[in-house]
């Protein structure tokens, strides 16, 4: 703790005279720095928490948090298999899924896609999927009239609701001639719009029952499915209720955790992160080397002050103190204001964005690069913490060689020719 002594001067010292301009320019643009690598380093963590965040929301979702496949061949007597796995502890629900690649054509315009499909009955629990319908309705899915699409496939192909699109199995007939690719039409009777560049463009939703003598698995009088699709009570036990379904279920069939089959995006996420953390923590280094040249040249400037102060009985760990304080205040300062402007950009990052669009007249933000529609941001209360920690250590840290400088500093030396 500071003496009321070691306040004062600290105070004088920070407040500069005129021929001391150039120290007290150096230290606000180390504030400045402090600022704005604080204020940077939580926006960039908030953003790429928002970023992970949206990516497990729409992945898990969408393909669930444990998917189970057969070896080399369809899922048969699928209802029982799902109900066996629905008493694995920790399972919600277990939901049989058709899938399979495809090729969409559109008056000549063609594209790969995904073609998925869930019983009647099983469609309600995919809520993030029926309830980002924004054209149409779920209910003539249901009914077998025809297939739901992404937002972003139904504007680059120009469909609209009512519109025949083609699509194309590979998985098609033999002939004489060889495979005749499986062909079929199919009415658009809803879009939808998830917010995911990936699947927003890639993705049909076709009623089940189709969906089964599309991909022939109804062929010579079976009844299978692609996977059966898992959801647990909490997305993070996902890896642990993997192994116990495949113990369960033992040889012949293949179980997958979301983390393992996503685990290329979320480790790219993480990488690109605590790259950005490292990055960004240079700019709060080269601050506090700021902080380091201002109290050099502090303690050479007041030279003869720190003389007449130990003349008068200040002990060295009192001038230590009050350089201490001096550098150090620039910092706690720096850091405050980084927070206070770091918080205010990372809860206001989407209007922030669609402000820049309009005046730029253009997205900054283009979802075909980075899977999202929107710039997420989500404050991750320890990792500010964190960061408030790590400045003010550097500017700490920075003040101890000057202010020992200053408290070295021999009297008889700095008054001799005065």
């Amino acid at each position: 703790m500071l003496s009321a002594f070691e306040r004062m001067v600290a105070l004088r010292y920070l407040r500069a005279r005129r021929e001391e301009g150039l120290i007290s320019i150096i230290a606000l643009f180390s504030l400045i720095g402090i600022a704005l690598g604080v204020a940077t380093l939580i926006v960039v963590l908030a953003v790429m928490n928002g970023v992970r965040g949206e990516l497990i929301k729409s992945i898990i979702g969408l393909e669930g948090h444990v998917s189970v496949y057969a070896e080399g061949a369809a899922i048969q007597h699928y209802d029982d298999l799902a109900k066996n796995i629905m008493t694995v502890p920790g399972v919600k629900v277990a939901l049989p899924k058709v899938e399979g690649q495809i090729m969409a054509s559109y008056k000549g315009q063609a594209t790969g896609a995904m073609v998925i499909a869930y019983p009647n009955d099983d469609l309600k629990q995919k809520e993030l999927l029926i309830n980002r319908i924004v054209e149409g309705d779920v209910g003539a899915l249901a009914r077998g009239e025809g297939v739901i699409i992404g937002k972003r496939m139904a504007e680059k192909m120009g469909l609209r609701l009512g519109d025949d699109i083609t699509l194309i199995s590979p998985e098609g007939r033999s002939t004489v001639a060889g495979i005749v690719p499986r062909v079929k039409a199919y009415k658009v009777v809803g879009i939808f719009s998830i917010g995911m560049f990936a699947y927003d463009n890639g993705m049909i939703l076709m009623p089940f029952s189709e969906a089964q003598v599309y991909f022939k698995l109804r062929d010579q009088g079976g009844d299978g499915v692609s996977s059966i699709e898992v959801m647990a009570d909490d997305a993070q036990n996902a890896p642990v209720i993997a192994n116990h379904v495949a113990a369960m279920l033992g040889q012949g069939y293949r179980v997958y955790d979301w983390k393992s089959s996503n685990n290329q995006i979320f480790q790219a996420v993480i990488v690109q992160r605590n790259v950005m953390f490292l990055i960004l923590m240079l700019i709060i280094l080269v601050a506090s080397f700021n902080i380091v040249s201002s109290l050099i040249m502090l303690v050479r400037e007041k030279g003869r002050d720190v003389a007449v102060l130990r003349t008068m009985g200040a002990s060295h760990t009192s001038i230590m103190r009050i350089f201490i304080a001096c550098g150090a205040s620039v910092g706690v300062i720096g850091t405050l204001l980084g927070v206070a402007l770091g918080l205010l950009v990372a809860f206001n990052t989407e209007n922030i964005q669609l402000w820049l669009e309009s005046m730029m007249g253009h997205r900054l933000f283009a979802d075909e690069l980075y899977f999202l529609s929107h710039l997420p941001s989500k404050v991750d209360g320890s990792e500010v913490v964190i960061v408030v920690i790590m400045a003010l250590l550097l500017s700490f840290l920075a003040t101890i060689y000057p202010a020992r400088r200053a408290a070295k500093l021999d009297p008889a030396e700095a008054l001799r020719y005065e």
